[in-house]
């Protein structure tokens, strides 16, 4: 764990320069806006260990699957978020002496991501090999007003000498992923072009074909007023740039303004890219640095006030909560349904930038309650638009009568993950979209989302399962075999608890559903049963004979469901008693010892009892957490948040205080040696759920808010607002109790500590805290 941040409640700091922690803040610093993204890589050139991103949100590449062995099946793509043309570029060149902070000597650094406005802000003082010595102050954001577009001012201040200085803004397209399988680059040059201190450059994807023009004004400054400069064209292949010389004096500043623009031809027809790009660009550089920066603070000033989470008494907690909630509304803003959220969002290369079930389990309950309606249900709409494609998958495993697999990975609906035991085995993902369409009805009461695109998703799914379970004679039930659970620490197992758990679930709601579009709009249903060739009276009373028939691996001396068929076969050994220089496991252990461990990477049996924590008592709770949880390793970003909500559930006040603070700073201290590759966007959302259904106990029963909150010993108290079902809540917790407070125009009914409440409309209550017995 690393632990070099500056504790702040609004702003990420980092003091002081270490090339060897140089990749892990420039994932930390990065910034978005939803359409493009961008790793904290310095302005200038850097011959240093860097990870170089630039990113646009949708434009991907189907990178050729790299395996020693091909098996039937097998996805022949690996697609991935391309790194796009790098547009922050300004190279300074002093009297033939390049600055780069990796040959330089740094004397001052600073690097400060402002949370609240939304911009990053870097200093330093560098001093060459010849003596010289130059200050920087630079800040960029990347406008959630004006989506399409960036914006960089770099000021420079000779310290102690005067001199010729060279400044080179250019758009460099020559770039290559890391992670690319063959060191194959993906992009294609279409056109180039310069107009005095304007430039423009379109690439070409390979095979998808997705076309990105590029443009950049550079306008540099001195001593506050436009400089006498002549801006100079230096075009190639794959790269445009504009060239700036200016004499400078000492302590003068040269501030140079670089507005920047990205359009795809995913929302314009390819001939329209360079126009299109052109007007944005006009509009963004007249606007000017200044209002840019404004105008992003009230943008963001107004997420705050959605979504914010204010934590009094503990630093550190509050910061985390911050940098998590910041990257999520970064990442992603719902207001395109041919979108979603990968797990590094714009932050890496890791993961491909693909969609996971992550989206369905930990996102959709933050975008629920802190985002208009609309956000979540285009996340629901991205996979019923990729019904089509789930059910291909599914047929390339064998499945036939429309059973539906959605992908483990995907881009457009196809499976594109290139690990076998993903790919084939966790299968799991299919639950996860299910139990989000009932999160999504559940929480919003949108129950007309079932005749316009759910049911046919929920079918889909419960048809899969039918097919993948089979009957054992041995056990007299219905068996689940070759899986792999959440916990991917185990494969090939039969009987995984958690996936038959949610295979059943799924199969028992897509019942439901049936029976409840049929009766409420049965014009509907029979439009829906002829397109589906769906036969209601065969298909569910066999979907209700499995459920009734599934075999669920139990130790009833325990009193624990197992994660699999024998794993009480296994050494039995608490994470606590590992040597601690063995950790993490996947970086120490070789697979085969992992696999034949009884260490769990992230909650499995866990995750089934936190989505249907109602369906058991508090001792059933109680037993599996405390068997499960000394032996969970927490080597997935999404495990922490499980067991916080867990804990608080059971009274594990302690235990639910350190799992959150795990995974709010899991980033931002670099929990598992792999900050470096990108955040953890995805399980951002947890961190959220931690507080939020953990701390206050936030739940939905029967149609209306429950709340069963608790404070930790380390806050004085913690606040935040949700909408729900049209009703915008504070909910302030401290050491007296909860007040809620309804903003709404019409009254609220809502649960503490299972006793009804009404709060009128502009009005607010207050509940003291009840004692655990």
């Amino acid at each position: 764990m690393k632990n070099y941040i500056k504790a702040d409640e609004w702003q990420i700091i980092e003091e002081g320069f270490d090339p060897k922690l140089n990749e892990i803040s420039e994932s930390l610093f990065s910034i978005g806006n939803g359409r493009m993204g961008q790793r904290a890589n310095f302005e200038e050139a850097y011959s240093g260990k860097t990870l170089q991103g630039s990113y646009i949100a949708g434009v991907y590449y189907p990178d050729k699957t790299r395996v020693g062995w091909w098996k039937n099946g097998y996805p022949e793509n690996f697609a991935k978020v391309l790194n796009a043309a790098n547009w922050i570029g300004i190279d300074i060149n002093i009297e033939n002496e390049q600055l780069d902070l990796a040959t330089c000597k740094v004397l001052e650094f600073k690097r400060v991501l402002n949370m609240r406005d939304g911009y990053l802000q870097r200093t330093f003082t560098a001093e060459l090999k010849s003596g010289k010595q130059i200050k920087v102050n630079a800040r960029r954001l990347c406008s959630i007003v004006d989506e399409e577009a960036g914006a960089i001012e770099y000021t420079i201040t000779p310290v102690n000498f005067s001199g010729a200085i060279t400044i080179n803004s250019y758009i460099d397209g020559d770039i290559a992923n890391k992670d690319s399988n063959y060191d194959e680059k993906f992009w294609d040059a279409v056109n180039s072009k310069v107009d005095n201190n304007q430039a423009y450059l379109t690439l070409r994807t390979k095979k998808t074909l997705y076309e990105v023009c590029t443009g950049v004004c550079t306008i540099v400054y001195q001593n506050g007023k436009p400089a006498d400069v002549k801006y100079i064209s230096t075009p190639k292949e794959k790269y445009t740039s504009t060239v700036v010389n200016v004499n400078a004096n000492k302590s003068e500043n040269i501030t140079i303004y670089k507005y920047a623009v990205n359009v795809s031809s995913q929302n314009y027809k390819p001939e329209d890219l360079l126009s299109a790009c052109t007007k944005v660009l006009n509009q963004v550089s007249t606007k000017g640095f200044d209002k840019m920066l404004a105008e992003q603070a009230e943008a963001w000033k107004e997420k705050w006030h959605e979504n914010d989470i204010i934590i009094e008494g503990d630093v550190a907690a509050q910061q985390g909560i911050r940098f998590n909630i910041f990257q999520l509304n970064q990442t992603y803003t719902g207001k395109d349904d041919r979108l979603n959220i990968g797990p590094k969002g714009f932050t890496g290369e890791k993961y491909g930038g693909s969609t996971y079930w992550d989206t369905e389990a930990y996102c959709v309950p933050f975008y629920l309650a802190t985002a208009p309606q609309q956000v979540t249900k285009n996340l629901l709409i991205y996979r019923y638009k990729q019904l089509d494609k789930a059910i291909e998958n599914a047929q390339k495993l064998g499945f036939n009568d429309g059973a539906a697999l959605y992908p483990m990975v995907t881009m457009n609906g196809e499976e594109c993950h290139n690990e076998w035991e993903i790919t084939f085995e966790e299968i799991h993902r299919n639950g996860a979209i299910a139990y989000a369409i009932y999160n999504y009805i559940n929480y919003t009461g949108d129950a007309a989302y079932l005749n316009e695109y759910g049911l046919e998703v929920l079918v889909g799914i419960a048809r899969f399962w039918a097919q993948r379970v089979n009957w054992s004679e041995n056990q007299g039930k219905f068996v689940m075999l070759g899986v792999t659970g959440p916990n991917e620490y185990e494969n090939n197992v039969n009987n995984n608890w958690y996936t038959s758990t949610i295979a059943c679930w799924s199969m028992e709601y897509a019942s439901e559903t049936v029976n409840y579009v049929k009766t409420n709009t049965p014009e509907k249903y029979q439009q829906l049963i002829k397109k589906l060739n769906f036969n209601e009276a065969d298909e569910t009373s066999f979907w209700n004979h499995i459920c009734k028939n599934m075999y669920f691996p139990k130790d009833e001396t325990k009193n624990i469901f197992l994660q699999q068929d024998g794993f009480l076969d296994k050494e039995i050994i608490p994470v606590n008693d590992l040597n601690p220089a063995e950790r993490p496991l996947n970086q120490n252990w070789s697979w085969d010892r992992i696999l034949r461990s009884c260490y769990i990477k992230q909650a499995d049996v866990l995750q089934g009892l936190y989505f249907f924590s109602d369906k058991f008592d508090e001792e059933t709770l109680r037993s599996n957490y405390e068997f499960y949880e000394p032996l969970t390793v927490h080597e997935s970003s999404l495990s922490p948040c499980v067991h916080a909500i867990l804990a608080a559930r059971l009274g594990r006040e302690d235990d639910a205080y350190n799992f959150y603070l795990r995974t709010s700073r899991l980033d931002l201290d670099d929990y598992n040696n792999d900050t470096e590759d990108g955040l953890h966007i995805t399980s951002m959302a947890g961190t959220w759920m931690s507080v939020v259904e953990g701390f206050a106990g936030m739940q939905v029963k029967n149609g209306k808010l429950s709340f069963s909150p608790f404070l930790p010993n380390q806050w004085k108290s913690y606040s935040f607002n949700i909408t729900f079902r049209g009703a915008l809540i504070n909910v302030l917790v401290n050491t007296d109790g909860i007040c809620l407070s309804n903003y709404s125009t019409h009254n609220l009914r809502v649960n503490v500590f299972d006793e009804h409440c009404d709060i009128n409309s502009n009005a607010q209550i207050f509940v003291a805290h009840k004692v655990r017995v």
